[in-house]
């Protein structure tokens, strides 16, 4: 066997939906196509590899590239698709398709490795562990966006002394207010500056970078309503930006990651995050979107609560990492 390892370029999409159908039993042709036209509008956000003997695809591997997302700092490669021809098993061939994927992410300042499995998909486990990955701190929730959206309204928690803590945007405290009362519509170029702001309020970091290249995604995703923002009193008061996934990790279908909220200081506790969630979920649904994730620090305590107070609930997933450089 005389295996190439090189870069997946177009005319290997046909093999590689074919081999995806073997080892899924799905057509998954609409990630495959986004996939490779998101790596076009943006050849250094994604790596994709491809595993050839002689014209046959017989392995492939792919990332992308984050630099911010879920709160984290630092780059990241999110290892979200790989698979291996059936007859080339057991011969070392994925873990040379992932060497490949570190050496091309180290050359874009990546620092780290990242990916999910379903718990139940032990021989992926095995893969990740025997590759030197291991579990990360992060939980992955989920939550169906046609479930009610009536959320609980539980009382404010107060801060000790009995004041009501501002200071966490993640505390909302779901005020009987509805998002019909608090506007919430589609991100636009223009509250960039806003979202910035409200981040550096929050987070205390500058991230406008980050902003800036989440924005321009945003803004390429022609009529798909998936990062908005909320205003109160002719400001904005918050921000949430998610992105639809259809197909990463495996999946068959169509599931939103949402990556980034944030609420101004100002107007926590004024129902900001339970309006923009609500309308999301709207969205998203309308999509015909049945899935939204998300990952947490498991020591994200406002942030676990705000969104089990969304009927957000642990994902039967887990998240691995492995430092590279």
């Amino acid at each position: 066997m005389s295996i190439t390892i090189r870069e997946l370029v177009t005319d290997d999409l046909a093999a590689l939906i074919e081999l995806d159908r073997r080892l899924t039993g799905s057509v998954r042709r609409d990630f495959h196509e986004r996939r490779q036209l998101a790596a076009a509008e943006d050849p250094t956000g994604f790596i994709a590899l491809a595993a050839t003997d002689g014209p046959d695809l017989v392995g492939y591997a792919s990332c992308h590239i984050q630099d911010g997302e879920f709160g984290a700092a630092g780059r990241v490669a999110v290892i979200d698709a790989i698979g291996i021809d059936p007859a080339r098993r057991g011969g070392g061939l994925g873990r040379r398709l992932l060497a490949a994927l570190e050496v091309a992410a180290v050359k874009r300042s990546v620092g780290e490795l990242v990916s999910q499995a379903d718990w139940s998909e032990q021989s992926m486990v095995r893969f990740f562990q025997s590759a030197g990955f291991e579990l990360t701190p992060r939980l992955v929730l989920k939550r169906a966006t046609t479930d009610g959206l009536d959320f609980d309204a539980p009382a404010p928690e107060r801060a000790q002394g009995g004041e009501v803590n501002l200071s966490d945007p993640s505390g909302d405290d779901y005020a009987a207010l509805s998002r019909d009362l608090i506007p919430v519509r589609s991100l636009a170029e223009a509250d960039l500056p806003a979202l910035v702001a409200i981040d550096r309020k929050v987070t205390g970091r500058d991230r406008a970078a980050y902003y800036r290249r989440k924005a321009a995604e945003v803004l390429r995703q022609s009529g798909v309503r998936v990062s908005l923002v909320a205003e109160r009193d002719g400001q904005i008061a918050g921000f949430i930006m998610a992105r639809t996934d259809f197909g990463g990790f495996g999946r068959v279908d169509a599931t939103a990651m949402f990556d980034s909220i944030g609420v101004e200081p100002a107007f926590a506790r004024h129902s900001v995050g339970r309006a923009m969630m609500s309308q999301l979920l709207t969205n998203l649904a309308s999509l015909g979107v049945e899935t939204v994730q998300t990952q947490v620090g498991w020591n994200e305590f406002g942030l676990l609560g705000f969104l089990a107070r969304c009927g957000f609930t642990p994902a039967q997933r887990l998240s691995f990492s492995r430092r590279v450089g």
